[in-house]
């Protein structure tokens, strides 16, 4: 077999066989296949596209490249969570409680934030203590105790992943939609899940920015996942403006915080309680989606979430105390409103640049690597379809260095946009994609 015929053939548009796929993946990982060819088979993926079959293959491939994560010794069934990403989601801090608190086992693995969307473990990270690099075993134990917890990802599950998405990032192509959901479910099948529920985001502030192609791939990983053997479903929310009004790593600790005591943002609300019906309805707790929705929401209305989380928390090393004052974790040095230069109303928020805003401020990471400062960020005061007057308060910005306020104050003013008439808002949960509705 030779890579030469491989790239040729998907070149012309043919079906790669399990056993070209399974020869291209152990060559790239080992290194007996170099990065011009590899690079040439992903630019040929990229303008001829791979069949569900092929692609089903490929994460199959990708996923034993490595070690894999064996969570069989967790009781009943451990569902994990994923995003595409989007600008403000810290829904996994909210989500991963009020789920274990209905009896779900959530055992997440995730990563570090690079460029405008934050990692959920720069998120934890904000708690002074919080450690999440467990062993599996301690993984598993506090699955089982708790009903839920978080680790870093390992070096080693899937290593031809991060092989080729390194080579996708130089060679521009990065935006194919069977290399993002082989990329997506390799790491997540290499982890163990039993059941998996995926948020898909579409809009300015996600990757997917038409439901035409969040529809391809939210239906290419719950194939992928379904053909794998697991219990798969995909959430397609919009992705227009940012989720809530928190957008940093302490400020977003807060706003969970918040949201599990009662007191969180609408939109917020409206999702957790989605993914968290659909990983209940994963986790084969209900069939029911109505009365997943009501387990979820008690959960919060009698405390047992925010308990829950407060368990995780403590479990995990970190300092519960300051989960009743979250204020402690948000020690910025300069705190600084932006206004509005006009009334009406806001027509739309564009989140890449308000993700943008928390990352030049320091939030975010512009390499792999680079140093975050936890406690700085944005608080949005108004959302689409919002009413503002001239002089109003639209954000806050959270700063510590001077010098970086002016450039965040400019590309704030240019994320929001308003218009005289009032605005129409669409909804959040655009569809949800089982392998029942395909």
């Amino acid at each position: 077999m030779r890579m030469f015929d491989i790239i040729s053939k998907k070149k012309y548009g043919e079906v790669l066989s399990k056993e070209e796929i399974d020869y291209v993946i152990k060559g790239y990982t080992e290194g007996t296949i170099p990065d011009y060819q590899m690079s040439a088979l992903l630019m040929a993926i990229y303008f001829k596209g791979m069949t569900y079959e092929e692609t089903s293959l490929m994460t199959l491939a990708m996923a034993d490249s490595g070690d894999r994560l064996d969570l069989s010794g967790i009781d009943g069934i451990n569902v994990d969570k994923h995003s595409t990403g989007g600008v403000g989601d810290k829904t996994t801090l909210i989500l991963a409680p009020i789920v274990a608190a209905c009896g779900g086992k959530v055992a997440k693995m995730s990563g570090r934030g690079l460029g405008n969307t934050g990692g959920t473990i720069d998120k934890l990270e904000s708690i002074p203590g919080f450690r999440t690099a467990l062993t599996e075993e301690e993984f598993i134990k506090n699955v089982n105790e708790t009903g839920l917890a978080l680790t870093g990802q390992t070096g080693n599950l899937a290593p031809a992943d991060k092989k080729i998405y390194a080579l996708r990032d130089v060679t521009a192509s990065v935006d194919s939609i069977p290399l993002i959901a082989s990329s997506i479910m390799s790491k997540k099948i290499a982890s163990g899940a039993d059941a998996i529920v995926l948020d898909v985001k579409v809009g300015n502030g996600a990757f997917m920015k038409n439901m035409q192609d969040a529809e391809k791939l939210a239906k290419q990983m719950v194939m992928i996942g379904t053909n794998s053997g697991r219990n798969t479903i995909a959430v397609i929310s919009d992705m227009n403006e940012p989720l809530g009004y928190a957008v940093g790593n302490a400020l977003e600790v807060k706003e969970a915080v918040d949201t599990l005591k009662g007191r969180g943002p609408e939109d917020v609300v409206e999702l957790c309680l989605e993914l968290g019906a659909q990983m209940l309805i994963a986790s084969e707790i209900t069939d029911d989606r109505q009365a997943a929705v009501d387990m979820l929401k008690k959960s919060i209305e009698n405390g047992s979430a925010y308990a829950k989380f407060a368990e995780f928390v403590k479990r995990q090393g970190g300092d519960v105390s300051v989960l009743d004052d979250c204020d402690s974790i948000i020690n910025a040095r300069y705190i600084v409103d932006i206004v509005s230069e006009n009334s009406g109303y806001v027509s739309s928020i564009q989140s890449e640049l308000i993700g943008e805003t928390a990352m030049i401020l320091g939030g975010g990471r512009q390499n792999k690597g680079d140093d975050i400062d936890h406690s700085v960020g944005v608080v949005l005061s108004k959302k689409v379809g919002d009413k503002v007057d001239k002089g109003d308060v639209i954000a806050t910005i959270y700063a510590n260095d001077k010098d970086r306020i002016e450039a965040a104050n400019e590309l704030i003013v240019k994320a929001f946009a308003i218009q005289k008439e009032i605005v129409d808002t669409y909804p959040l949960i655009k569809r949800i994609i089982s392998c029942k509705n395909m």
